[in-house]
């Protein structure tokens, strides 16, 4: 397969994957903070998103609406969604014969509801959680034709490393910045309702539910988002399943190359899968979240250097 496919294949599934995560994390938010008695702060969401411009969460971090805006369709954002599914589209035209026509039309779909003048009103003055789930549903829709109409090859495994590569850094930078809201203020650590708004904002909350039976506590919280085999949006989930899926890019042509990637991949995996929330501690979780996540930025740099010719 040439680098150009394999880049664009990864990428456009690491675009879906991120517009999916915040999509998701926007609509737990802003019911929350419908129902928030006392003012509602979007300054974790904005850090998770958008990095620490301070001045951007100072001007933003207050008004539901503009946040919506900023993180939806402004323009200006690079990481908004409506720039993320440009993106996403750009990358899936450049290797459109090796896409299946109706992934394609699926795409297009999201791309043109994005812009569709309802979504911006709707986020301006109607009920925008509605108008969030237009946009789910159309991810979703993406997921499902993925599923059923890919083949199963070499680009497949490299758009669900680019999905989980995508997904596992999300994971972390969730949980480190919800967790460093703590420092700030240190009720949140035994405030039921803010760790059930971080478990629904990535999907969480019900198997929570089905594991644990001794209530909403921070140490099962970290156990279920970095240490757990069954949870979708585990850390330790979408390590395995880079692994799983990087395996089978392995030929002749490419050993060595294929070696030096994996072995940076069962490292960070081996040393996710001997963890426990008690060594976490012992570590600092903040320490471990980030060390983890330079290790997937490693894994990322390293595909770029052997595998899409970008060195």
């Amino acid at each position: 397969m040439l680098s150009r496919v394999a880049a664009s294949f990864y990428w456009l599934s690491r675009y879906i994957e991120r517009s999916d995560g915040i999509l998701r994390m926007l609509k737990i938010n802003y019911a929350s903070s419908q129902d928030s008695v006392q003012g509602f702060s979007w300054e974790p969401v904005i850090r998770i998103f958008s990095g620490p411009d301070q001045e951007l969460i100072n001007r933003l971090k207050n008004d539901s609406r503009a946040v919506l805006k900023y993180l939806v369709i402004d323009k200006e954002n690079a990481n908004s969604i409506l720039n993320i599914i440009t993106l996403a589209r750009e990358n899936a035209r450049s290797v459109q014969e090796h896409i299946p026509k109706d992934l394609w039309q699926c795409l297009n779909e999201y791309y043109h509801t994005v812009k569709e003048p309802r979504i911006a009103a709707g986020l301006k003055k109607d009920d925008p959680i509605s108008i969030l789930d237009v946009l789910i549903k159309q991810v979703m829709l993406y997921y499902g034709t993925a599923e059923i109409t890919m083949e199963r090859g070499q680009t497949r495994s490299f758009m669900n490393i680019g999905k989980y590569l995508e997904r596992a850094i999300q994971s972390i930078d969730i949980l480190d910045v919800k967790y460093g809201s703590i420092n700030d203020n240190p009720n949140l650590l035994t405030d039921i309702t803010y760790w059930k708004h971080l478990l629904q904002s990535i999907g969480g909350y019900e198997l929570y539910q089905k594991t644990y039976r001794n209530g909403l506590e921070a140490e099962n919280v970290i156990e279920q988002v970095v240490l757990n085999n069954d949870f979708p949006r585990s850390v330790i989930y979408s390590i395995n399943n880079i692994q799983r899926y990087f395996d089978r890019l392995k030929n002749n042509s490419n050993v060595n190359d294929y070696r030096e990637i994996s072995f940076h991949i069962g490292k960070l995996q081996s040393n996710i899968k001997y963890s426990s929330v008690k060594s976490i501690g012992q570590v600092g979780l903040h320490q471990f979240l980030t060390h983890t996540k330079d290790d997937l930025y490693k894994i990322g740099s390293s595909l770029n250097e052997y595998y899409f010719a970008n060195s």
